[in-house]
């Protein structure tokens, strides 16, 4: 095996499902990141990782760390205990659409999980402020964005424990998580979005209008876009039971062209509106998603 099929393995969601535990599964995808990322042992960064940032333009060069640049010819600037850390609030759908696989190796909601608690255990890391949301078409859990280290079991065994229940609501429940928010920071969605498009783009931009940054993930499962079934095939809603029997050959068509549209939509929306949009399939390895959290966070600094 080579150096970047190695590094993948840490990054393929078939893999990583098939650990044990939740905190194992984050620690895993994170380390193969930072392995990508930087070329190097992760173990021989990991003390770095956990207290430093990156150099940004009118830093001082007297704070820039020479021996970390040494060993990874990267710039990073001496994280100090008065520096004030991001503040993030991550927000994962729970609701009964997510709990859907066909040709992805995990459902959404597994993935989601394993996407909300890898940036949680990087964020701690770095001594970032975390508070998690789960929710569906009602806040199930609710945990406010503190930085300790013990902290962290908190968030990960609320994500490891919830089960995929009730429909969705996100409009409804991200508008009451946002009055919830009273310091501004960084806000993660992370949902397959399949609710009423102009009120959850509404809500979404509330978060925006407060001043806040906005990363937004949007799962599907690779047959929602392409709607590739074979043969005659019965549809249930997830959510409310409903079933419906079809040819999807005879419908793929018009059901590409509206999904097309959808999605187009909402990117568009969110990109005009100063919120960074990622459409993520589950077959996808996370290394995409975490890229588009470090190019937002390289702005807050």
């Amino acid at each position: 095996m080579n150096k970047k099929e190695s590094v993948l393995k840490y990054l393929d969601p078939a893999l990583i499902s098939k650990l044990k535990t939740l905190e194992l599964k984050a620690r895993y995808v994170v380390e193969g990141f930072m392995v990508g990322l930087h070329k190097s042992p992760y173990h021989g960064f990991s003390v770095e990782f956990s207290e430093h940032r990156s150099y940004m333009q009118g830093d001082p060069l007297k704070n820039v760390d020479w021996k970390v640049f040494a060993k990874s010819e990267k710039y990073f600037i001496k994280q100090f205990e008065e520096e004030t850390n991001l503040i993030c609030h991550i927000n994962l759908d729970v609701s009964k659409s997510m709990d859907f696989k066909h040709s992805g190796p995990i459902t959404k909601l597994e993935y989601g999980k394993i996407l909300a608690s890898s940036l949680i255990y990087l964020m701690n890391k770095q001594q970032d402020a975390v508070g998690l949301s789960l929710y569906s078409d009602k806040i199930e859990s609710y945990l406010p964005p503190k930085s300790s280290r013990i902290y962290l079991r908190n968030l990960l065994t609320a994500i490891e424990n919830v089960k995929s229940s009730n429909k969705t609501e996100t409009a409804e429940c991200l508008n009451s998580i946002a009055d919830k928010i009273k310091r501004r920071g960084l806000v993660i969605i992370i949902s397959d979005l399949f609710d009423n498009p102009e009120s959850m783009l509404s809500t979404i931009k509330k978060f925006h209008y407060k001043k806040n940054e906005v990363l937004v993930f949007q799962l599907l499962d690779p047959i929602e876009n392409s709607f590739a079934f074979g043969s005659d095939a019965i549809f249930i809603d997830k959510e409310t039971g409903e079933e419906m029997t079809t040819q999807p050959h005879q419908i793929q068509k018009a059901y590409q062209d509206t999904m097309k549209q959808y999605l187009d939509k909402i990117k568009k929306e969110c990109l005009s509106n100063g919120i960074e949009y990622n459409l993520i399939t589950t077959d996808i390895p996370f290394d995409k998603a975490l890229l588009s959290y470090f190019r937002k966070r390289s702005k807050l600094n």
